[in-house]
């Protein structure tokens, strides 16, 4: 980060740019590393060291997605992490601009990749285990089929009764999602 500090505003607004425009077109590799080139020569910063930042600063976005972070605490996770307050909110605004755009590539490539057939399930509780605590817990057991491509797949899962209200959480949240983009 002290890296991104020591970049002019605008350098650092123009490096945010060329982030976000990879991220929501991210097909676009090879503009993208072209983009990364220029900056680099019209900035006099070596390509490798900038290679290395643009990798740390695309793991933040990659990761505030996965657990569905707001502006603000994309803001706060900058800042921890020592980047500039102005730099910090100037990123959380691009955040707040583009994270529908990039929720929406995310939840397409993921349920390109593994859809979901069908799904058998069953409760049941455990009548006698060697662990005493174990005996009278409730578990369900789940089989899903799963389409990868052309191929099925079986998946078994079995859960804890804390493990299936937390599966089914996260369920109405993606349910939630979904809506919202239809």
């Amino acid at each position: 980060m002290r890296s991104l500090n020591q970049l002019r505003a605008e350098q650092f607004s123009a490096l945010t740019d060329v982030v976000f425009r990879f991220l929501t077109e991210p097909k676009e590799v090879e503009r993208f590393l072209t983009q990364l080139s220029e900056f680099a020569t019209m900035n006099e910063i070596s390509l490798g060291p900038l290679k290395n930042i643009i990798k740390s600063i695309l793991l933040i976005p990659s990761e505030a997605l996965k657990r569905n972070l707001s502006s603000e605490q994309v803001r706060a996770d900058f800042i921890a992490l020592g980047l500039s307050e102005e730099k910090a909110s100037y990123f959380a605004e691009q955040w707040k601009l583009n994270s529908p755009t990039l929720t929406r590539l995310a939840v397409g490539q993921t349920l390109m990749i593994n859809q979901l057939i069908d799904m058998e399930w069953k409760f049941g509780v455990t009548a006698g285990s060697s662990e005493l605590e174990k005996v009278g817990s409730i578990f369900l057991q789940l089989k899903l089929v799963v389409k990868k491509g052309s191929q099925m797949d079986h998946v078994y899962v079995e859960l804890t009764l804390p493990q299936f209200y937390s599966f089914l959480h996260e369920m109405e949240r993606v349910k939630t999602s979904l809506e919202c983009f239809s």
